[in-house]
């Protein structure tokens, strides 16, 4: 459950809009397998990032829009891509309250190898983020940005 639109499962794109309620259709037109608003530093990354390992397609994570004051989402998604968690806490997170309760080790370094983060927070330029949303979806398509997952867990 939650807040998001949904497009070809088979696109390479996932689009976080912070606090931001933009556009969805646009965004899947462009090549968005899945975008919508990330309001809070926990629940809220728990969703993404479930529903991001749960397609192998998603190579990138574009996070937009305005951040949510006090929870700093957009912040607190980009930190636990490149930190990980330590105690549950979002090593690196500034927000008031970034802690991950229920997603497993496995599953948070699956969401670390399998995507690219791109950190557009600020911009709420539909253009821009449609313009940025097209150049991933040509990056996947041309192969420059292969799956490192661990042996195991490729299929």
């Amino acid at each position: 459950k939650g807040e998001y639109d949904a497009g070809n499962p088979e696109n390479p794109v996932a689009v976080s809009t912070c606090g931001s309620h933009l556009k969805g259709a646009a965004q899947i037109a462009a090549g968005a397998a899945i975008t919508g608003p990330q309001k809070t530093e926990n629940l809220g990354i728990e969703k993404i990032v479930a529903n991001i390992i749960s397609n192998p397609n998603i190579r990138f994570l574009l996070v937009t829009g305005s951040e949510v004051k006090g929870h700093i989402s957009g912040e607190a998604i980009l930190m636990l891509h490149k930190n990980g968690i330590k105690d549950n806490r979002v090593v690196g997170s500034t927000g008031a309250i970034p802690y991950i309760e229920n997603l497993p080790d496995d599953a948070i370094k699956r969401f670390q190898a399998q995507i690219q983060t791109v950190e557009m927070i600020g911009t709420e330029d539909e253009g821009a983020i449609i313009a940025k949303i097209k150049e991933l979806a040509a990056k996947a398509e041309s192969s420059l940005c292969p799956l490192k997952l661990p042996l195991s867990r490729q299929g």
